[in-house]
């Protein structure tokens, strides 16, 4: 039995994984570095913006490049101390070269010796590629320690910078670093996209996404509500291998004849909360924002899952229908959500039951279907990201652009502002909101 349950985690981590992998155009998510002196190289160059470390979207940096003694030109080990720390007002680019070791590990060691930023060259000559997050490990919690961007410049345009700083003049190598047209903004409005789970005990990862939706909902509503921001949240689903449905995993872990599974809270069928309670309530928080949607209130779906962690938490022994039920009922009255869509009973509970149907029946469910398909027909969206934990991905996307870097309130909301156009930014932008 357990080898049974180990190869359906995996079946269905990998048919979790085939969504994100049908074939697509793998989308690399380009900076520029503007080389300023000296001026016989003076030119603009295009970078590809790493999935680990904070992007400085909408914004520049100005620095001076560096390049590690001949031993030490990977950063694959630590250096002694700060030798990239600031000496001036300009702040140090490390200058790096590809191999030996993992990109994250570069740029931490950089970062912890005293570096503002990291350059990686090309060691061959080949189109722009992303630098990934390795694979998870206890022996790499640095990576989401990791503060500094990050950009991978091609084998050409590093091997300018090592010549120009190999000749040890006294004039400086200086570069500037532009995310300004990193972000796409075709009109006044951005549209972004947050992949998430209901699960609130899988660990540091469910504590990160909660973390961010507790701390991100007054921006994200006050966005929405001026209409300056679309919201739209998507949650992932597994299906159970054919031949494995009636077994006994499949039917804890799945709902509607193992077509939407999630992995079991606890790994365990004989305690605790079934895999089939999170595709549960994954439907039903898809379905709050589906029907608070149609009554023009789509914000609403901040307050019901920030307020459904608190209030019906799987630490609490109460993340179950009756109490999400109950939930639904009183947001609505506590926000008087009386509409053409509601009645004085608070949210559509009538409505949000009806968009998430039977889960015991063999037919397909029409929002988690659109879940997965969506996965598919827009993977090349999510072939240049690190899924991470597959019982826990989480990712935000604006303006069809892939946002990097860390899931916290100030790097999405730097990376909203800079989705539109200059002039028609929202007060929030303006007026000290990007700072804590």
């Amino acid at each position: 039995m357990v080898r049974l349950w180990r190869w359906l985690t995996v079946s269905m981590a990998l048919t979790a994984a085939a969504f994100s992998s049908v074939s697509g155009r793998f989308v690399v998510e380009k900076n520029s570095v503007r080389v300023i002196r000296p001026e016989h190289i003076r030119g603009r160059h295009d970078a590809a913006i790493a999935n680990f470390g904070v992007p400085h979207y909408g914004g520049t940096m100005v620095g001076v490049v560096k390049f590690p003694d001949k031993n030490s030109t990977t950063a694959c080990n630590a250096f002694n101390g700060t030798p990239f720390k600031s000496q001036s007002r300009r702040p140090v680019f490390l200058l790096v070269d590809r191999g030996d070791c993992y990109f994250a590990l570069k740029a931490w060691n950089a970062q912890q010796a005293g570096a503002a930023a990291v350059l990686v060259a090309d060691n061959t000559d080949e189109p722009l590629l992303t630098m990934d997050n390795p694979e998870e490990s206890q022996d790499l919690k640095y990576v989401d320690k990791i503060t500094i961007p990050s950009a991978f410049i091609n084998r050409e345009f590093g091997e300018t910078l090592k010549k120009a700083l190999a000749k040890g003049t006294t004039d400086h190598v200086i570069v500037k670093l532009d995310w300004r047209e990193s972000m796409p903004h075709p009109d006044e409005r951005v549209e972004y996209e947050f992949w998430m789970n209901s699960n609130d005990e899988c660990g540091p990862h469910c504590d990160e996404q909660m973390n961010f939706v507790k701390n991100f909902r007054g921006h994200a509503q006050l966005l929405e509500k001026g209409g300056f921001t679309q919201f739209t949240p998507h949650y992932i689903t597994w299906y159970c291998p054919e031949a494995f449905i009636l077994s006994k995993q499949c039917r804890a872990q799945c709902i509607n004849r193992g077509r939407y599974c999630a992995p079991d809270p606890e790994q365990d069928f004989n305690e605790g909360y079934d895999g089939k309670d999170v595709v549960i309530e994954n439907l039903r928080q898809l379905c709050v924002h589906r029907i608070a949607n149609e009554t023009g209130q789509p914000w609403v779906w901040w307050d019901f899952v920030t307020d459904y962690h608190v209030r019906c938490s799987m630490k609490d022994k109460k993340y179950s229908t009756d109490c999400a039920e109950d939930f639904v009922k009183s947001l609505g009255k506590s926000m008087n959500l009386i509409t053409d869509f509601l009645d004085a009973s608070g949210l559509p509970l009538a409505k949000i039951t009806k968009c998430m149907g039977d889960p015991e029946t063999d037919v397909e469910n029409d929002v988690l279907k659109a879940e997965q398909e969506l996965r598919v027909h827009k993977s090349e969206s999510f072939l240049s990201i690190n899924l991470g934990n597959e019982e826990f991905p989480h990712f935000t996307k604006m303006n069809f652009f892939l946002c990097k870097g860390k899931l916290e309130r100030i790097a999405v909301l730097t990376a909203i502002c800079a989705g539109f156009k200059e002039s028609t930014e929202p007060h929030v932008c303006l007026n000290g909101g990007l700072h804590d």
